[in-house]
């Protein structure tokens, strides 16, 4: 089993979802947890996909990290998404 990175963008409209190991593979959704499934059902198609056409599942290069900064006084925070 691999594990992927998967990035989550909250938008005007919605969800956005990438895997920048997995190049070209994008979905947008309502709400967060839709966007979680296709995400899924993404990798595991485009995996499918590369594989059926004799290419092998790209190399993970993409790691995360929380970073814990200090915000200046005066500086607008962003509210949390849960």
């Amino acid at each position: 089993m691999s594990k992927y990175v998967g990035i989550y963008e909250r938008s005007a409209n919605g969800w956005g979802a990438y895997v920048p190991d997995l190049r070209g593979l994008g979905v947008g959704g309502d709400i967060l947890e839709e966007t979680k499934q296709l995400i899924r059902e993404g990798i595991e198609f485009h995996i499918e996909g590369l594989r059926k056409g004799g290419a092998p599942a790209p190399a993970l290069t993409t790691f995360i990290e929380e970073l814990e900064v200090k915000i200046p006084a005066g500086c607008r925070r962003r509210p949390r998404l849960n």
